[in-house]
C-alpha cells in the first residue's frame, strides 16, 4: 500500500456521488471512499448537499480501509473545503439595468456640479 493512502493522511478528492447516508469521493483512478454521515459532522447532519456539491475537490482524512481500493473518510475534523462557495452580492432584479438608465444622466450631472464647486475653493 501506498505511504500516501495511510491512515490519518488527508488527501485530495472529488465528490462523485451524495446518498442520504453520506459522500462518495473518488481520490484517484483506482481508489474512492465514502464519507459517511456520521463523519461529516459533530452536530446533526439533516442536509448532505449543505456540506458539499457533486464534481466539488474537497480535503478528506483517511479514517480506514474497507477493502484494497475503498477507504471510509472524513470531513469532521479538518477544514475540508478548498475554496468556499462564494455567491454573488448582487442579484439580478426584474428591471434590469432600467433604474441605472433612469438615474445615470442625473448622477452625472451632479457628479459634473461636484467637481465644479470643488474647483473653485
Amino acid at each position: 500500500m501506498n505511504d500516501l493512502y495511510q491512515k490519518g493522511n488527508i488527501l485530495t478528492g472529488t465528490v462523485t456521488g451524495i446518498t442520504n447516508y453520506g459522500i462518495f469521493v473518488s481520490l484517484d483512478e483506482n481508489k474512492s471512499g465514502l464519507i459517511h454521515i456520521s463523519e461529516i459532522s459533530d452536530r446533526f447532519v439533516k442536509d448532505i448537499h449543505k456540506f458539499v456539491t457533486m464534481g466539488e475537490l474537497i480535503r478528506v482524512e483517511i479514517v480506514g480501509l474497507d477493502n484494497k481500493n475503498h477507504y471510509r473518510l472524513s470531513i469532521k475534523n479538518i477544514d475540508y473545503r478548498i475554496m468556499k462557495n462564494k455567491k454573488s452580492k448582487i442579484t439580478e432584479t426584474p428591471s434590469g439595468f432600467k433604474n441605472l438608465a433612469i438615474h445615470l444622466d442625473k448622477w452625472i450631472e451632479n457628479w459634473q456640479n461636484s467637481e465644479e464647486i470643488q474647483k473653485k475653493d
